[in-house]
């Protein structure tokens, strides 16, 4: 299923909507358009030093009296004046010059301003969303379940009995609610890690709602990564992050491990909860050597839904590049990075920049693999993809900026990353992101992913 949505044209919401400025103009501090220089001294300019004294030399001379102490003097005072105004153009127009350069090279350092409204008010919207979405349910044999469905419109308006708290939910609840860090404890910071500890599966780990009743190395992950951000007990996620680690086990589950989705996930996930942990260093090997060069695209390496194994090369995916460069980012902030690495992350870039803005499209895929008790059962999960999200994502790494100057081009970057930004949050309404309107329409993912991403942008634009 695709969703195609409209980019709504770019306007600067806290004006009034008056259009944004454009990239290329640079506002005076006052706010009002830079003075023009004057058009005499354009006029100057444009004749240049030398012939700007020579003309107002000869002008002088045949305006002076012949009586001032002999034709000399009058030569002398005509050759001053014409050295003095020749001096002052070739001043003047130097100063244009340079304040020409300047504005041309900030135009170019700067990105574009943001094509968002006021960030305060898409976080005050959120929040309220997961105020009104929280699900509080006493469960017998498990105690209070404090957390979040898959959507947050699954409970709004609330049911009776309430939706029960999902793991996946939860934890990107519980990510976006550490993102907008309220101040007035109505939704208690604590109570939410309780409850996906409480969610925890009787043999360890974590799954997603259609998963069945084994643990899966992604939700585990993901819950794990969420639970280190809120501050849990080291000790307590060391032995969940161990069990985490025995499920990446081709053996064990091998289309997951084949799977981009499912090792990014998984990347990202342990570098939050366990920065050190042995397998890090095994899985970015497996998404590295995953990526596959694309013809089409001057062979820069990309990566698709399932990861390349040399007898079959998956068609190329924006939305899966984007997370896999993202995810090789944050190892290479925490891990280093060698040469090969480097090389392959940063052709992801390339291969995002050369792809165009029209590549923004969201995208769904079905990750099949044998059901844990009947391994003739397939289990199905169902993963949707918020392409210009992790585009957006992946064009505001370290570095991003630097392979866009060394290829693409500075121009095409700001391009395609305020497009990316402003098909964000046209995705949105007061701070809940939609999908469809279906009763899963708005993903709590989602909303993690939409503000984190203005959020950013909002901070990377700031001219104070």
């Amino acid at each position: 299923m695709m969703l195609r949505q409209r980019v709504r044209p770019q306007v600067s919401r806290a004006g009034g909507g008056t259009p944004a400025p454009e990239p290329g103009l640079s506002p005076s501090p006052s706010g009002a358009p830079a003075a023009a220089p004057s058009r005499l001294l354009i006029w100057l300019g444009r004749l240049g030093a030398p012939a700007t004294a020579f003309a107002v030399f000869q002008a002088l001379l045949g305006v002076l009296p012949s009586q001032l102490a002999g034709e000399a003097a009058r030569y002398g005072v005509a050759a001053t004046a014409g050295v003095g105004v020749g001096a002052v153009v070739w001043l003047a127009a130097a100063l244009l010059h340079a304040r020409a350069a300047a504005g041309a090279r900030s135009a170019v350092a700067a990105p574009a301003p943001s094509p968002v409204g006021p960030l305060p008010e898409l976080m005050d919207g959120a929040y309220e969303a997961l105020r009104r979405g929280l699900s509080v349910i006493d469960v017998p044999g498990s105690g209070p379940l404090t957390g979040w469905p898959h959507s947050l419109a699954e409970s709004d308006p609330p049911i009776h009995p309430p939706v029960y708290p999902t793991a996946f939910g939860t934890a990107y609840g519980l990510h976006l609610l550490l993102d907008i860090a309220p101040l007035d404890g109505r939704i208690r910071v604590g109570e939410v890690a309780e409850t996906l500890w409480r969610l925890r599966l009787p043999g360890g780990g974590w799954a997603a709602r259609s998963q069945g009743g084994g643990a899966r190395p992604e939700v585990s992950a993901i819950v794990l990564g969420a639970l280190a951000r809120a501050g849990a007990d080291p000790r307590l996620l060391q032995s969940e992050v161990r069990s985490c680690e025995a499920l990446l086990d081709s053996e064990h589950d091998a289309p997951g491990l084949a799977n981009t989705y499912v090792v990014t996930n998984v990347l990202r996930g342990l570098l939050r909860a366990a920065p050190g942990s042995a397998a890090l260093g095994g899985l970015r090997r497996v998404l590295v050597n995953g990526a596959t060069a694309d013809p089409v695209r001057g062979n820069h390496r990309c990566w698709g839904a399932a990861l390349a194994t040399g007898r079959r090369n998956p068609a190329p995916s924006a939305a899966h590049t984007a997370r896999a460069v993202v995810t090789l980012d944050r190892a290479a902030q925490v891990l280093g990075e060698d040469e090969r690495q480097r090389a392959v992350r940063e052709e992801g870039l390339r291969w995002l920049l050369a792809s165009g803005a029209a590549n923004l499209e969201n995208c769904q895929e079905d990750v099949r693999r044998p059901g844990q008790e009947d391994p003739l059962h397939q289990e199905l999960l169902s993963v949707r993809h918020f392409t210009a999200a992790w585009v957006a994502r992946a064009l505001m790494t370290d570095g991003a900026r630097r392979v866009a100057a060394d290829g693409a081009g500075l121009p095409v970057w700001e391009a395609q990353l305020t497009a990316a930004v402003a098909r964000v949050h046209g995705m949105q309404r007061g701070g809940v992101w939609r999908w469809d309107d279906g009763p899963m329409g708005h993903p709590v993912w989602m909303a993690y992913q939409g503000l984190s991403v203005l959020r950013r942008h909002a901070l990377m634009v700031h001219r104070p």
